[in-house]
């Protein structure tokens, strides 16, 4: 990989959105041979507003650390998708959750839609992991990093009690992913 790749998180305060955003920079950075820079940015609501977390990898020098043209972005909601897909590239990707995202935009970038939050919920129990089923899914369609770099980045930032319930994450995002392709 040469160049910039521009990853933007969406969703809503309190989905884990910036968590995802640094954890892909670990895996890029730690456990890959990548540069990366992440940053976020929340509403004062903090929880229930919309959230962004940006990643920009590269294998060369990062000179610029805002994104600017998204190359792959995820939108957990409605309201995350509306306001930040605009400068998505045009030969980039919009990965949405399919039963939050109904007015899907257009453009010329391509647009994966799959339930993330209802497999969250109904496949693993808990809600709170699909920002780790994000994950596995952003990793299989980019290959920005590898799927062993982006599994070791999560569980070196999740406590001990919940490593299987994130690895089984990780692991359903790589495999939904992998139904896209």
């Amino acid at each position: 990989m040469g160049g910039r790749y521009e990853i933007r998180f969406s969703g809503s305060g309190g989905q884990g959105m910036i968590l995802a955003g640094i954890v892909m920079a670990e895996a890029a950075s730690i456990f890959g041979d990548k540069n990366a820079v992440q940053s976020q940015s929340y509403g004062p609501e903090s929880r229930g507003g919309a959230s962004k977390a940006e990643v920009i990898i590269s294998s060369d020098p990062i000179d610029y650390p805002k994104a600017t043209a998204i190359d792959c972005m995820l939108a957990l909601t409605q309201q995350a998708c509306s306001k930040y897909y605009k400068d998505i590239k045009d030969d980039g990707m919009l990965i949405i959750d399919s039963d939050e995202v109904k007015e899907v935009p257009t453009g010329a970038f391509k647009i994966i839609s799959l339930p993330i939050l209802e497999t969250a919920r109904k496949d693993l129990g808990k809600i709170i992991v699909a920002n780790i089923i994000s994950l596995g899914v952003m990793t299989e369609l980019t290959g920005i990093v590898s799927n062993e770099a982006m599994e070791n980045a999560v569980l070196s930032r999740v406590p001990k009690p919940f490593l299987e319930l994130n690895k089984k994450a990780l692991q359903k995002g790589f495999s939904m992913a992998r139904e896209q392709k």
